[in-house]
């Protein structure tokens, strides 16, 4: 899973980056600091893979990764080249999901692009951009297919589907919203298309120390976020970049004692990851054994051919069937023979839906 993390300058972006990854990414208080996209991997905190490679032996331990892209402040004008311009727009193509960084924050010393703190008007200043790069991208194609469309039924029927959405995006609508026919091939140009305003957003307001306590809920600058994204569809973590950066020094002992000093239950990764998750619909499925305890990132859904072919193709194609074993079923029985006795370990077949802590063996013909 790729997350780009994109947001006005100094709304608080590298130093967010910078607390997830440890990258380094400089962080400093002045408009354009990051000249490059940063990109940072960081593990997916799951309790399960070190349950099963401390009960397993394994001598390897890979948990599911996610990785960070930090994108340079946009500014109005962004997708005609204002500021560092539209190169950083094409970063934010590669992405699965948009993390959206909203000042919430009053601070005098930190100056503010547009020289006062409103969150929604940041908001839609960026959304703006995107859906601006979305029609350059449209026009482009619409030129392409424009040449041929009068003669060639297929180009006349995508480029009729093209203009549909250029209107939509020209209203000042996103490319989310737009209502794709229900027909396979205009489904599969609209994915294609890769458009900005069409991927899922998740909205970071970015608040002090004090406002973390209680999740936001007493700033006005907060509850205006929320509102916004609800209206969207879309979904809303508050966290304290600053706090984040200062957590992220600590040892793993140490944190869960600042994090309980500060009456919060989990970091801002944490709730950035579930959010994540939740909002790709996203759930693991994991491997275990003596060499290695793996958890694989897969959709809600997916069968279990297809989430034996993320671990190689050969398993998709040559799958026999899945000796599956929930995580929770192990750790009321405590050991696999004794899940086994039980008649816990099941054999599933092709149609078999992999479900969230499913540990799986697959059988495969080579």
């Amino acid at each position: 899973m790729k997350l780009g993390i994109v947001g006005l300058p100094n709304v608080g972006k590298s130093t967010l980056f910078n607390s997830l990854t440890k990258a380094g990414a400089e962080a400093a208080n002045y408009p354009f600091c990051t000249i490059d996209p940063n990109v940072g991997v960081v593990t997916v905190p799951d309790e399960r893979v070190r349950v099963l490679t401390e009960m397993y032996h394994s001598k390897k331990s890979i948990p599911a990764v996610i990785e960070f892209v930090d994108i340079a402040g946009l500014v109005k004008g962004a997708s005609k080249g204002e500021g560092l311009g539209n190169q950083f727009l094409a970063s934010i193509r590669e992405v699965d999901a948009i993390v959206h960084v909203v000042r919430c924050f009053e601070d005098p010393n930190v100056v503010h692009v547009d020289g006062s703190v409103d969150p929604v008007r940041d908001i839609e200043t960026i959304r703006l951009e995107l859906i601006f790069s979305d029609l350059e991208i449209l026009e482009r194609r619409i030129a392409k297919v424009g040449r041929t469309a009068k003669m060639d039924k297929t180009a006349g029927k995508e480029a009729a589907l093209l203009n549909e959405i250029k209107a939509h995006l020209e209203a000042g609508k996103n490319a989310a919203d737009f209502p794709v026919p229900e027909d396979e091939e205009a489904a599969a140009w609209f994915a294609g298309y890769n458009l900005l305003t069409a991927k899922p957003v998740i909205y970071a307001a970015n608040v002090t120390e004090e406002e973390l306590a209680d999740d936001g809920a007493g700033s006005e600058h907060v509850a205006k976020v929320r509102e916004y994204a609800k209206n969207e569809g879309n979904s809303v973590f508050v966290v304290s970049a600053k706090l984040e950066e200062e957590i992220a020094e600590l040892e793993e002992d140490e944190k869960k004692e600042f994090l309980q000093d500060l009456g919060l239950t989990e970091s801002g990764l944490d709730k950035l990851i579930k959010a994540s998750y939740d909002l790709l619909g996203l759930i693991s499925f994991l491997t275990t054994g003596e060499d290695e305890t793996r958890a694989w990132t897969i959709k809600k859904g997916t069968k279990a051919p297809q989430a034996a072919g993320k671990i190689h193709t050969d398993f998709e194609r040559g799958f026999i069937r899945a000796e599956v074993l929930s995580y929770q079923d192990l750790m009321d029985c405590g050991t696999h023979a004794a899940a086994k006795e039980k008649g816990l370990l099941r054999l599933e077949g092709k149609d078999y839906v992999v479900q969230d802590g499913d540990i799986i063996l697959f059988r495969f013909n080579v």
